[in-house]
């Protein structure tokens, strides 16, 4: 199964990916805007896979872009998702969780929220997202699970930048990172794209 979704997420990037300067990789008509949901069943099919002897009880991950992907990986895991929420929503009641994100795409900081109530001691979470560069969402993400006291016992990513810094940071910070795909470079003016080989 492993190798089977990593060559479909390959392939689809490589047909439909669009590289940006910037080392902005585009993947909107399948995966963060426009979304493939059968491709995105087979995601959610492979994390349950490779995180099913974890104790997983609950998916994290940040909106909006994570949700799909969290939402197909939990209907396999059968637990909630619960995503932080990047701006402050009246209908939020409660004591929140809170953190500061700074986007590597649209060069800013926000704060990231989630409802107490959602997250605590007892959770043991995956956190899914589709993106992973330089990790400042992920830091978010696990600065939230820190305050509530939640075990993390996975993270997967669709598509890891290799290249930038988040995902060997995160690997050297002990955490158990599955990434899909993983872009080792990019090529503005040819558009090539260049994966870093993996073993299932």
């Amino acid at each position: 199964m492993g190798a089977f979704v990593l060559k479909l997420l390959e392939d689809r990037i490589r047909k439909e990916g669009q590289v940006r300067a910037g080392n902005v990789l585009k993947v909107d008509c399948f995966l963060n805007h426009q979304l493939d949901v059968r491709l995105l069943d087979a995601i959610g099919a492979e994390f349950y896979r490779q995180f099913k002897d974890a104790g997983i009880n609950k998916i994290l991950t940040i909106e909006a872009s994570g949700i799909a992907i969290a939402c197909m990986a939990a209907r396999y895991f059968d637990v909630p998702v619960v995503f932080a929420k990047k701006a402050k929503s009246k209908n939020l009641d409660g004591d929140v969780y809170t953190s500061v994100v700074h986007s590597y795409t649209y060069g800013r900081d926000y704060n990231i929220t989630l409802a107490q109530k959602f997250l605590g001691p007892e959770d043991r979470v995956l956190i899914v997202d589709d993106f992973l560069a330089v990790g400042k969402a992920m830091s978010g993400l696990l600065d939230v699970c820190q305050q509530a006291g939640a075990q993390v016992g996975g993270i997967g990513i669709a598509i890891e930048k290799g290249f930038q810094s988040g995902g060997a940071a995160l690997r050297a910070a002990g955490y158990r990172l599955s990434s899909l795909a993983i872009v080792d470079a990019m090529n503005e003016e040819t558009g090539e794209i260049t994966f870093r080989p993996q073993e299932d």
